[in-house]
């Protein structure tokens, strides 16, 4: 059998038909996301206990109805004479709301229930020292899960199951799902602590299902050419990647060899991207779910945008903020240096630029803008080049001196290089939403890998009312620049508002939607009571201008086929108490509004943990089985629409709201080739300032 390498060989991406600047844009983006930590089972360092290992891991994605639902199957074994505790860990996907934790004990499944955060762990800890079995599911801030089971007794295996939901976002036409494997490496005390075993040994499968009513042309996974990609219908598509070891093996109890190559290595995301066909129109979908017609609903609405937004041509400042500090070094900073010299000689004749360095302090290494003539760019580029990479990160000084001086009667860009995470000088995160909010500032915010701080970034984005793309270092990076080129280049929806009228609807997530770029879509999640007909219009500013957008539809009074929406829209209201806290600081009330609705849906937050007991130990710690019943909703829900073809969910068919077509990457509406300020995009983050009359 083929082994599963979830590394892209550089000699593979060699093999791309790019030009040379995008060659180097693609290397420049993966070097700068730096090394990381895989997933994977972790063992101290200091060798107090043996490596259990990962026999199975298995991964069985469904994409429907507008958002993915994840089910992770792990094969624990412990080759060794004693019964051992498994602590295994990884990132926590981006809006990710992990649902269900499921243990097999005596062979039966296990699921298990949420609880406070530190009852859930005194309890398992109770259940450990006594010997019995028990797991449990706790969050690590915004950075990873992390699973304990106890016990994977010696010689034999250990099975665990995890379920997350999340919204499936298509942007300008192209479908992307990232199952993030890539720990990052921000959290300095815990690499110091464990080591991580990231290899399987026996069965890896990774099988994605998509249904879409939205016709789809294509399905592709970057860097993994070994995946079979098989087209079902015009909407329904399904992608595998297996890898096992051989037969003899992985059909029989003999536990691999310990010497024997593993069949996947848990260290990069796997991505999948699909695309709708072309000239598909602008339209609002609406999925439901209210089992009792005399009780709330809960909706998601989903509002694709049509292309009817003007480009923008005229020169620019740049002003690139770049990042020396010690996590620069190693070939990092010489190869952001080449990419910075080729952007430079890609501006116009019209264009300026300046150059600011930072690493414990900033200072500017142009004296003011200049020209981006040959000579200039000649010049600064070699002084780029000379800079020697050290010391720490003091993320708000590089911004700080750059955005100084920005010229009101100019459009201006700040390209700031780093991911995000800053260990010297200021690092409140207010301090840094008020330097964005100095100023008629937007931000782009191009999060790399799984080690930046993204709630940070993503405050930083709203506050400036721009917008965030993450990239995985398994990405399509040119299609995302594709993508982020078409929405720089366009004029925007700012101030975005939904009102719906005729029918009863609160608890709205997003509350502010903010600015709605070209090509994407606003994804709408509320409660609602009654039903009928409701008139929805969409209310924003394109270039200081108010414009409306109108539909009609109606709200069902009854449906039951997507439970799963009550956790989607409780996690999207938990996200939006977290910002707040990351705004302003940990209040008790937001801090105990989140662990409510996390204990009320069955959702494993900051504050709450998810533990697995044996069925009597659930009643002798009084724990209500109330999450066992949710996921047999969801798991019935889910087989009664396996059985069923795509259904579309469009509602405004009779009264469209938009009158074009959606915006995608080609063509007429694709907003066509890179353009000659494409290349700087390489930087994952991106703030442009519009002058007052161009506010868009």
């Amino acid at each position: 059998m083929a082994i599963v390498n979830l590394i892209h060989p550089l000699r593979q991406r060699s093999r791309l038909t790019l030009s040379l600047g995008l060659k180097l844009l693609f290397v420049s983006c993966l070097l700068l996301a730096g090394p990381s930590r895989a997933a994977g089972l972790l063992t101290p360092s200091d060798g107090s206990l043996p490596a259990l290992q990962i026999r199975d891991h298995h991964v069985q994605v469904t994409m429907e109805d507008g958002y993915a639902i994840t089910r992770v199957e792990q094969l624990f074994h412990n080759p060794h004479g004693r019964d051992l505790e498994a602590i295994y860990s990884f990132p926590v996907p981006k809006e990710g709301a992990v649902g269900e934790f499921t243990l097999w004990i005596d062979g039966k499944p296990v699921t298990g229930e949420v609880l406070e955060k530190q009852r859930a762990r005194n309890v398992y800890e109770e259940e450990k020292a006594a010997g019995r079995d028990a797991g449990i599911t706790e969050q690590e801030s915004h950075k990873t899960f992390d699973i304990r089971v106890h016990p994977v007794r010696a010689g034999q295996d250990t099975r665990i199951r995890l379920v997350y939901l999340q919204p499936a976002f298509v942007d300008s036409g192209i479908g992307r799902y990232v199952y993030p494997l890539e720990k990052g490496n921000v959290d300095e005390q815990k690499l110091a602590f464990w080591t991580a075993n990231e290899q399987v040994r026996r069965s890896f499968r990774f099988d994605l299902k998509l249904k879409s009513a939205y016709p789809v042309d294509a399905v592709r996974v970057p860097g993994q050419p070994q995946a079979q990609i098989r087209q079902q219908s015009t909407g329904e598509w399904q992608v595998n990647l297996t890898s096992e070891a051989p037969h003899n093996v992985a059909e029989g109890n003999t536990p691999p060899s310990p010497t024997a190559a593993p069949v996947a290595t848990l260290n990069k995301d796997l991505v999948v991207y699909w695309r709708h066909q072309a000239n598909l129109p602008g339209s609002v979908d609406l999925i439901i779910h209210k089992p009792d017609p005399t009780k709330k609903g809960t909706f998601m609405l989903v509002i694709t945008p049509g292309a009817d937004l003007k480009p923008i041509q005229e020169g620019k400042d740049w002003v690139f903020v770049l990042d020396k500090s010690g996590s620069m070094a190693g070939g990092k900073f010489s190869t952001l240096a080449d990419g910075v010299e080729r952007a430079l000689q890609k501006m116009g004749p019209a264009d300026r630029f300046r150059i600011v360095l930072f690493n414990t302090s900033a200072h500017e290494l142009t004296a003011g803008y200049v020209n981006a003539t040959p000579e200039n760019i000649a010049r600064y580029s070699q002084q780029v080049y000379a800079v020697q990479p050290g010391q720490g990160t003091n993320l708000y000084a590089g911004p700080a001196e750059g955005i100084d001086d920005l010229n009101a009667d100019r459009t201006s860009a700040i390209v700031l290089v780093t991911d995000g995470v800053a260990n010297v000088g200021e690092t409140r995160q207010t301090r840094f939403i008020k330097l964005i909010r100095r100023k008629d500032v937007r931000l782009f915010t191009f999060i790399m890998g799984n080690s930046a701080n993204e709630p940070m970034l993503n405050a930083l984005t709203k506050a400036s009312n721009g917008f965030a793309i993450s990239i995985s270092n398994s990405d399509d990076i040119v299609g995302q620049l594709l993508k982020a080129a078409s929405k720089v280049s366009h004029e925007a929806l700012h101030d975005v508002r939904i009102d719906i009228a005729g029918v009863k609807t609160s608890d709205l997530s997003p509350r502010t939607p903010g600015s709605l770029y070209r090509g994407q879509q606003l994804v709408l999640f509320g409660h609602y009571r009654g039903d009928g007909e409701a008139e929805v219009s969409l209310h924003a500013k394109v270039s200081g201008q108010p414009l409306e957008y109108r539909t009609r539809f109606a709200f069902p009074a009854q449906t039951d086929l997507n439970p799963e929406l009550e956790r989607l829209w409780a996690y999207a209201q938990i996200r939006d108490l977290q910002a707040t806290m990351e705004d302003f600081g940990e209040k008790a009330d937001l801090k105990q509004a989140v662990t409510d609705l996390a204990l009320e849906y069955d959702l494993v937050t900051d504050y709450t943990s998810m533990v697995v007991l044996r069925e009597e130990a659930f009643t002798q710690h009084n724990i209500q089985r109330k999450n066992h019943q949710r996921v047999a909703n969801e798991q019935r829900a889910r087989q009664q629409r396996a059985g069923s073809p795509a259904t579309s969910k469009r509602v405004d068919t009779q009264q469209p709201m938009f009158s074009g077509n959606r915006p995608g990457l080609s063509g007429s509406s694709g907003g066509g080739a890179l353009g000659p300020w494409v290349l700087p995009l390489l930087i994952p983050l991106i703030a442009v300032r519009m002058r007052s009359r161009q506010k868009h």
